[in-house]
């Protein structure tokens, strides 16, 4: 599991670790009952307060998306995918909405950003 923090982002620590914990469920690569690294292993992979992680695992707790066995660790529990997918799709909704008024206050046509949204969406599944 490759989780990649931004030590100069505005984001806390805690919340990109979560945020991305539950991209890694949503895109398939964490399983329901796969095991997350351990609190001191992933401090020390990430140098960070072990506190922090513990906090970011708490979150996952608290929102669904993992539990904690005594004994066995913290492991993924997918319980809130579809909640999580659907927000997704609500966050990129309002992106898409904003995106496509910016454009047609810039004068373009509704066809050429369709071409526009095409073309990215070439780029990006390459």
């Amino acid at each position: 599991m490759r989780i990649i923090i931004n030590t100069s982002s505005m984001i806390p620590i805690y919340e990109q670790i979560a945020d991305c914990v539950k991209k890694l469920i949503v895109s398939g690569e964490l399983q329901n009952g796969d095991a997350l690294p351990s609190v001191r292993q992933l401090a020390q992979e990430l140098r960070i307060s072990a506190l922090t992680v513990k906090k970011a695992y708490d979150r996952l707790e608290e929102e669904g998306f993992a539990e904690t066995i005594h004994g066995k660790g913290t492991q993924v529990s997918c319980g809130n995918l579809e909640m999580l997918r659907e927000q997704r799709a609500r966050e990129a909704e309002d992106a898409l909405s904003r995106a496509v008024e910016r454009a047609k206050a810039g004068g373009l046509t509704a066809e050429e950003i369709r071409e526009l949204f095409e073309l990215i969406m070439e780029e990006r599944s390459e």
